[in-house]
């Protein structure tokens, strides 16, 4: 049971790091690299969140 716990806690923490990261990409003023260092993501992460915005 405190698996299962722990696994939901990641994924609402993975969730939230991704809505700010695309909150920062809006804004269009940090570099994938601070976005990612601040964020706990990877840069590949980060580029694949900007490349699927909408157009």
């Amino acid at each position: 049971m405190c698996k299962v716990m722990e696994d939901m806690r990641n994924e609402a923490v993975k969730a939230n790091a991704i809505k700010a990261a695309r909150s920062f990409l809006a804004l269009g003023k940090l570099s994938y690299e601070e976005i990612a260092n601040s964020l706990g993501l990877t840069v590949d992460e980060v580029k694949a969140l900007d490349e699927s915005k909408p157009a």
